[in-house]
Formats: structure tokens, C-alpha cells, sequence
């Protein structure tokens, strides 16, 4: 098993930069995995994306440094051990609220003793060819990042910082908007400003890596000058819009 080396970076306190693939496509994932981004997500949450294409896509990753991620449609130990399974190296996990949930989804992603993830990883272990060899580096090579998108969960954020085996917290503003009764279209807001300032400080303050997404390079120095380390810069379908409609726009004002 490969080290993971996103996993590493974030230990040793340096940044990473990534992004979500939310279009099911190999090809895509694989120019994305060629731009060099540190890690990529593939995306389970918000669209229909089923087994057999989430292990296509992440097919697509091999032979590249990009380390797979899975965000998974929930915490439900199935989902998570599915997505390690077909060799995702990191699960993130949406709508964590309490250092409990953060325990069971840690545990969901170890093996015994560690944890209680059942032993099956049939791609991820190159079709059982190294089965003992994955069993012995599963446990230190698993990235864990959990979402906090919720004002239970920024409540509750020194608790589930605290939590061994987790490398990432990353913050989701959007639904962190809905849950404060906030229009997440008319960000910026200084609540959400000051729970985000807030949250980077109790990160830091147990060691944890904090992330947040960006939009822009400009936001994307700025995150990182305040701190954030697990940058999320946009999904491949806000990409692939974004370039096509600037050379849209800039020809329908010629």
C-alpha cells in the first residue's frame, strides 16, 4: 500500500490543495489527477453516482501522486467501508455534530483493535495480491476528514477536534448558513466570519488541520495566510464552467 502522503502533509502542519469530482467522469478525474492537485474527492453525497462508476473514477487516479478520497453519503460504517474498499485512501464524512459520531466514523475506517472496519478490501488490495500488506499499512495510510456544517457542531468542535484519528475538520459554509438561518447565496456573513475565525483557532489549538473551500486564488492565499491547510479549490464541473463560459463571455462582448 502506497504511503499517503496528503495524510502525512497535514500531520507536519503544511497545506494541501484538492478538489471534488462530482461528475462521475474517469477522464476528468484523471486530468484533474494530471493538473496536480495534492488530493481529489469523488463525489457520493449530492449526485447518483453508484459503486461500480465511484471505483471507475478512482481507477482513473492510478498512476498518479493525487491521493483518492471518497465523500460518502453519510457516516453509516457501510458507505465507508464500501468507498475503502474499492480504494478510496480517506473518506469524508458530511453532518458531524458530536465527538461521538466522530469516534465511530474514525473506528469505521480502522481495523480491529483499532476500530471495527470488516476485513474485504478487494481492490484496494490490488485483488487480495497484497492482502498482507495492506492489512499491515490500512490503519496509517486512511485519511479521515469530517464536515462541520452545523451550529451543533462548531458548539461541539474543541470535543471533536480532540478526537484521535482524525486529520481534517473542514468546515461547510453553506450549510453552516441554513443551519444559522442564513441565505448561503448572500454570503459573506460576519457571523459565519467570526464562527469560521473561531473554529480555525480551536484547530490549531489541539493541532488538528482545519479546511475550508475557496473560489478564487486570491481567497485561496488569503485561507491559507489565516491558516487553513486543507483547501478545496472548487469541483471539476465549477471548473470546467468557470473556463467555458470566461471564453463565452469574452467573445459575446467582442
Amino acid at each position: 500500500m502506497r504511503k499517503n502522503h496528503v495524510r502525512e502533509k497535514l500531520r507536519a502542519g503544511d497545506a494541501v490543495i484538492g478538489a471534488f469530482l462530482g461528475l462521475g467522469s474517469p477522464n476528468v478525474a484523471e486530468l484533474m489527477a494530471c493538473a496536480g492537485f495534492d488530493w481529489l474527492v469523488v463525489e457520493t453525497e449530492h449526485n447518483g453516482l453508484d459503486s461500480a462508476q465511484i471505483e471507475h473514477v478512482l481507477m482513473a487516479l492510478n498512476g498518479s501522486d493525487c491521493i483518492p478520497i471518497v465523500r460518502v453519503p453519510s457516516a453509516d460504517p457501510i458507505f465507508i467501508q464500501k468507498a475503502l474498499d474499492v480504494g478510496g485512501m480517506g473518506i469524508l464524512a458530511p453532518m458531524v455534530r458530536t465527538a461521538a459520531e466522530a469516534r465511530a466514523i474514525v473506528s469505521a475506517t480502522r481495523y480491529p483493535p483499532q476500530g471495527r472496519r470488516g476485513f474485504g478490501p478487494l481492490r484496494a488490495s490490488r485483488y487480495t495480491f497484497d492482502y498482507p500488506d495492506y492489512f499491515a499499512n490500512a490503519n496509517d495510510n486512511i485519511l479521515v476528514a469530517l464536515i462541520l456544517e452545523t451550529k451543533e457542531a462548531l458548539d461541539n468542535l474543541a470535543e471533536i477536534a480532540a478526537v484521535p484519528g482524525i486529520d481534517a475538520l473542514v468546515l461547510g459554509l453553506f450549510d453552516l448558513c441554513l443551519s444559522l438561518g442564513l441565505d448561503p447565496m448572500q454570503q459573506p456573513f460576519a457571523e459565519v466570519d467570526r464562527a469560521s475565525e473561531q473554529a480555525l483557532a480551536v484547530c490549531q489549538k489541539q493541532g488538528t488541520a482545519i479546511g475550508i473551500g475557496v473560489g478564487s486564488p486570491e481567497e485561496l492565499r488569503q485561507r491559507h495566510a489565516q491558516g487553513f491547510t486543507f483547501l478545496t479549490y472548487g469541483t471539476d464541473y465549477m471548473l470546467l464552467g468557470a473556463a467555458a463560459r470566461s471564453g463565452i463571455d469574452a467573445f459575446r462582448n467582442l
